[in-house]
């Protein structure tokens, strides 16, 4: 179920004013997010790389009636993704955008709360 991108906008608000779910290491997060009928305890799980900062990458996303977690092998490599986005310069990222490589969702520009 594709989760609307306000919901995800409103887990970087919540996560940048600390309320993280699990630090998984290696600037990897697992973040709940509602989904219609669900709320967030029933709802989804959001991997999320971050500088907790400047810089949320939503990773990986999977609902609890899905599975329960991600297992090692693929904590270790949404770390090695985490760690490259977060070290990609402004240009390089801007660049990614426009080619569609990855979809900005939040904008500094776009909201002022943030």
């Amino acid at each position: 179920m594709p989760i609307a991108d306000e919901v995800l906008c409103a887990a970087v608000d919540e996560m940048a004013s600390g309320l993280i779910d699990a630090d998984l290491g290696g600037h990897v997060y697992k973040k709940r997010v509602p989904v219609p009928g669900h709320g967030k305890r029933g709802g989804a799980r959001t991997i999320v790389g971050s500088n907790l900062g400047d810089r949320w990458f939503f990773l990986y996303g999977f609902e609890k009636n899905e599975r329960a977690t991600i297992d090692a092998r693929e904590l270790a490599a949404l770390q090695e993704i985490a760690r490259a986005l977060l070290g990609m310069d402004a240009k390089l990222l801007d660049k990614a955008v426009a080619l569609g490589e990855i979809t900005e969702i939040c904008n500094e520009e776009e909201s002022s709360a943030r």
